[in-house]
């Protein structure tokens, strides 16, 4: 009788253990600038980002909202990648009139400092396509791959002259496969998160370019 409940208690504990939800997490490192030329605070050159315009055909259609997410995006990606560099200081213009707010708020008077260079940007190119092949008519198995390709430029122009100083371009190509075998395996749907990747990869080669051609000359 004692085995018979024991058998019991464990196929239902067995059952239960199968049912109950699992949670798991990890970081994941993110592609950043490899130049890192720790310039001291004071001599850094201080940048300001302009408008980072959509120039590509992507998200451009008919059916498209007005608001350019693609190029809105781009912008937030080269500020944090510029920053990451510790060759420049970069200005904020996106949030002054919260800065202003809250200046307001703490009764501080506002200081704000003047950018020498204006970096502005567009994405040329920008493409996604899906391709996928099937063995034996999917009954062995079949793949799924997703492609993501963006091009860039970033341009520099001088604050006091309104000379563009220097043009760079920045391209990358993001890659996600899954494949099925047998039924096991995953063929896994649609990921927008490719936007975001490739875009920060194509921003980055263009910003290494940038500092790279900035610390050997007087610009």
């Amino acid at each position: 009788m004692k085995k018979l409940l024991l058998s019991s208690f464990a196929i239902t504990a067995l059952t239960l253990s199968g049912c109950a939800a699992v949670e798991s997490n990890r970081t994941i490192e993110t592609k950043a600038v490899q130049a890192d030329y720790s310039v001291p605070y004071e001599q850094r050159k201080k940048v300001v980002v302009s408008n980072f315009n959509n120039a590509s055909d992507y998200q451009r259609g008919v059916f498209s909202s007005d608001k350019d997410r693609l190029g809105s995006q781009a912008q937030d990606i080269l500020s944090s990648q510029l920053q990451m560099t510790n060759f420049f200081r970069v200005v904020n213009r996106t949030d002054t009139q919260a800065m202003k707010q809250e200046a307001a708020i703490s009764g501080t008077v506002q200081k704000l400092t003047g950018a020498d260079l204006v970096i502005s940007g567009s994405v040329l190119e920008f493409g996604r396509k899906v391709t996928g092949d099937k063995q034996l008519f999917g009954v062995l198995g079949r793949g799924k791959q997703q492609t993501a390709y963006a091009k860039v430029s970033l341009q520099v122009t001088n604050v006091k002259t309104s000379e563009v100083m220097m043009t760079v371009q920045g391209a990358g190509e993001y890659e996600l496969s899954n494949r099925e075998v047998l039924g096991t395996g995953s063929t896994a749907g649609y990921d927008a998160t490719l936007n975001g990747k490739v875009l920060n990869l194509a921003i980055t080669a263009a910003v290494e370019k940038l500092v790279n051609h900035m610390s050997r000359t007087a610009l």
